[in-house]
């Protein structure tokens, strides 16, 4: 509900707070005092586009806040958790406009788009007696009432379960159809690219042993040249480091026959002398494997080359390429599969789709049911407001018609609500009835009825008296009444047989305060009230007997 509503510097309106509350609030006041001015304010809060002209004069900005209390469960929890939004306690909407023309929006405290406070507002509020605003006008939102109204929702989404699979295996078998008329192309590629790969024989790592032997080969008299030089200093002259060390060892040998106390063993001399004579047999060998061989770095260089043009067409490394082997190997079994899995694929399309037709059908056979249950509800009440030829009829329009797709998320059927006002008229449908006194019963009718399957809280009712009175505008109120059960219900009138059906009655005042005219809202105590029921009776003159009239008509009121 609409918990609290505050406006500053907008039109006439300098300060304004006032706070509503569930079931029926009143608003009254003579004509001119800013009723509407109130409801454009509203608006705003819903994503009405602003105007500099809006803006009070003597003002830099207007700014219009509100605070609305959500219940468990609300949808518009579910959009505020979608948007990032904290859904706290409620939802704080405030709207600031400057002359600047910078307009900024703030949804519990954080700023917001225009476009996902529209989004918000329609699961808000609707405001009666303004096109724009009214979920019930919009043709679109009738299946979805019609659905809410039948308890049709559980059926709708076994359907919709279906037409989700259905979605998945049309995107499938579009994809497999096109590939397989590409498969002839992709084919010859895949198979051209295959045998490059097969006929290079690539191994594992060849790439990094064929580079270090190249190394090698490049550089092999270098190689051959050092590795002799270590040989011949280790083990061929004269003085190399072998017979040094011969020689170390037996002057160790005799030291050790005179003096035993000398730390160094014979054996680990000659460890170290076999180990040296050792690495003198290695180099010696590895300098007689050392050839020059130029056709072997030919050969080396001509395979690095096809390696490396592999690498750059596969993938960056040798890895690369196998992992392309494999998956040119999977993509051509895939391929020669292709028919088989498109038959398949196509195979369950047409059983999930003869499934959802069905389904379907039950759906759209339950909303026939459901439709001629609600025209008859409907029109009952149009009667109960005088309103006795109106023929209202829930026109269905299957999908197919025209080129149209047969199946939709929501089912078979496009439906739209007509109405036809007085006898002898076609019904027309219900967006091109105009507007005024005679479409707001029109939609409190409705709201009656589907007041337990609407899902907007707040309802605004804004000329809903315009052309009526006596009998017919003492319904209207008991009826504004029983819809302010289930919604929290905001409603703007001259006439006190609608007035004093209301649980709170708020009088909105028209004042000069200096040299500047401004706008406030009142909220009427019991003691008011009869006063403000007697003021709309009988004008400015307001005798004993309008008074007693009053209060009679709030007693019948309450009593109901």
């Amino acid at each position: 509900m609409l918990a609290q509503l505050k406006i500053r510097n907008f039109a006439l309106i300098d300060a304004l707070d006032v706070s509503f509350d569930r079931g029926l609030n009143i608003l009254s006041g003579e004509t001119g005092a800013g009723k509407s001015i109130i409801i454009g304010a509203i608006g705003l809060l819903l994503g009405d586009r602003a105007s500099t002209e809006m803006i009070r004069s003597g003002a830099e900005a207007a700014e219009v806040e509100a605070f609305f209390d959500l219940d468990e469960g609300d949808p518009v929890r579910e959009k505020l958790a979608e948007a990032g939004l904290d859904d706290g306690e409620g939802m704080i909407v405030r709207r600031v406009m400057s002359r600047s023309g910078r307009n900024r929006v703030y949804i519990n405290g954080s700023m917001a788009t225009l476009n996902l406070l529209a989004d918000l507002g329609e699961s808000l509020m609707n405001i009666c007696g303004q096109r724009e605003h009214s979920v019930m006008l919009n043709a679109d939102r009738h299946l979805d009432m019609l659905d809410a109204f039948g308890d049709l929702n559980p059926l709708r989404s076994g359907y919709g379960a279906l037409y989700e699979t259905r979605q998945d295996l049309l995107g499938r078998v579009e994809k497999l159809t096109e590939a397989k008329n590409r498969r002839t192309e992709q084919e010859e590629l895949a198979r051209f690219q295959l045998d490059e790969i097969h006929k290079a024989a690539v191994i594992p790592g060849e790439d990094v042993r064929l580079t270090a032997e190249r190394q090698v080969l490049l550089s092999v008299q270098k190689l051959m040249d050092a590795a002799g030089q270590a040989h011949e200093l280790l083990y061929d002259r004269g003085d190399s480091v072998l017979a040094s060390l011969k020689s170390v060892i037996s002057c160790v040998r005799d030291i050790r026959k005179l003096d035993e106390s000398l730390n160094l063993s014979e054996a680990e001399l000659d460890a170290l002398y076999y180990s040296l004579e050792e690495a003198a047999f290695t180099l010696r060998d590895y300098r007689q494997r050392l050839v020059p061989d130029p056709g072997r770095l030919a050969g080396i260089e001509e395979r690095l080359e096809i390696l490396g043009r592999l690498k750059r067409k596969y993938g960056g490394s040798l890895d690369g390429v196998l992992e392309k082997q494999a998956e040119l190997e999977n993509s051509l079994s895939e391929l020669s599969g292709l028919e088989e899995t498109l038959e398949k694929a196509q195979a369950s399309l047409r059983e999930i789709e003869t499934r959802m037709r069905e389904k379907a059908e039950e759906l759209s056979a339950a909303r026939r049911r459901a439709a001629a249950v609600l025209e008859q509800a409907i029109e009952e009440e149009l009667r109960g407001l005088r309103m006795e030829a109106a023929d209202f009829d829930v026109v269905f329009q299957e999908r197919g018609e025209e080129g149209n797709p047969p199946f939709n998320p929501r089912g078979i059927d496009l439906v739209e609500f007509y109405l036809s006002a007085n006898a002898g008229e076609e019904p027309k449908p219900l967006n091109r009835i105009a507007s005024g006194g005679e479409l707001s019963r029109i939609i409190l009718a409705m709201k009656k009825v589907l007041a337990r399957a609407g899902a907007v809280g707040v309802i605004v009712f804004d000329e809903v008296d315009s052309g009526i009175g006596g009998e017919t505008a003492d319904r209207v109120g008991d009826r504004l009444r029983d819809v302010a059960r289930h919604h929290q219900v905001l409603c703007i009138t001259h006439l006190p047989q609608i007035a004093c059906y209301g649980e709170r009655h708020y009088r909105v005042i028209k004042a000069a305060e200096g040299d500047r005219t401004t706008t406030r809202i009142e909220l009427l105590s019991d003691e008011e009230r009869p006063e403000e029921i007697a003021r709309m009776l009988g004008g400015r003159e307001m005798t004993e007997t309008t008074k007693r009239h009053a209060r009679e008509m709030l007693a019948r009121a309450a009593g109901r």
